[in-house]
């Protein structure tokens, strides 16, 4: 699966310590293509049968030595404290951890990945490289609190997780008759449902996926989007999409900003 991104172009791994086996898996998988990748991955929450307490100096730099030894490399290109509350950020001690990794040639660059208030707080402080939020068209929050635009201003990197939603456009379709997407998706698929309550959007694609990816990569202050899959066929049609299918109309995106604004009363970014 990850030779086969990497042979399609796809150059932006993105892991993390408690993401289970991944880090195994690409430093298993692809470790003599290592300049063809960007690789970034997270640390702070205590995984892998690590000991100690969450969000201290000491789990963090131990957690991206184990990343290192794990990835097959002598440094990743990014680490991202991961979705720590302010008052850790307030705190420091997680943020200096991974400037000494920084300045040790751990990594190359730190970064934030989180959201609301913490990434708020993450962007204005001016110590991180790159902010991962979440964005799509049922999340607009990082859009209409200014988070992304603010990050762009700032010089930061901007990584989208979460940029198709689950997938839950296509199914908050009437006559796709889903009501359950998971635990974690469905909330996203009854945001979606209320915006479909509103009418049919002119122009719309009939993939929900590429209407998904069009939203989120039609945002000119949304630098890199990461969609997970373990079907080669799904990314193999997410590429074709990308490049061959873009953009969506301006107006379908434009009309997904006004519903959005319209129905967000508490619908703050998932962290």
């Amino acid at each position: 699966m990850i030779n086969t991104a990497l042979d399609k172009g796809i150059n932006f791994l993105d892991t993390s310590a408690c993401y289970g086996i991944s880090e195994l898996l690409i430093g298993r998988g692809v470790p003599e293509r290592r300049d063809e990748y960007f690789l970034a991955t997270k640390a702070g929450h205590v995984a892998l049968g690590a000991e100690g307490d969450e969000w201290t100096y000491k789990v963090v730099s131990e957690s991206i030595d184990r990343s290192l030894r794990l990835l097959q490399t002598d440094h990743v290109d990014l680490v991202q404290l991961h979705s720590c509350d302010v008052d850790v950020l307030e705190k420091g001690d997680v943020i200096r951890a991974l400037q000494d990794a920084q300045e040790a040639g751990k990594t190359r660059f730190i970064g934030y990945s989180g959201d609301n208030e913490a990434a708020h707080w993450a962007v204005d402080s001016g110590l991180f490289a790159t902010l991962q939020t979440s964005y799509n068209l049922v999340e607009q929050r990082a859009r209409t609190t200014g988070l992304l635009e603010k990050a762009t201003a700032q010089g930061m990197g901007t990584i989208i997780k979460r940029p198709i939603a689950g997938g839950v456009w296509g199914k908050s379709r009437p006559e796709a008759g889903i009501d359950d997407a998971g635990r974690y998706n469905t909330p996203y698929l009854l945001r979606a449902k209320e915006i479909r309550s509103l009418g049919p959007i002119e122009n719309e694609p009939d993939d929900g996926i590429l209407t998904a990816l069009g939203f989120t990569l039609g945002d000119r202050n949304a630098n890199v989007a990461i969609v997970g899959t373990t079907n080669p066929k799904h990314m193999a049609t997410n590429i074709k999409q990308i490049e061959n299918d873009l953009p969506i109309p301006e107006s379908v995106i434009n009309e997904l900003k006004t519903r959005f604004e319209q129905l967000d009363k508490d619908w703050a970014q998932r962290t």
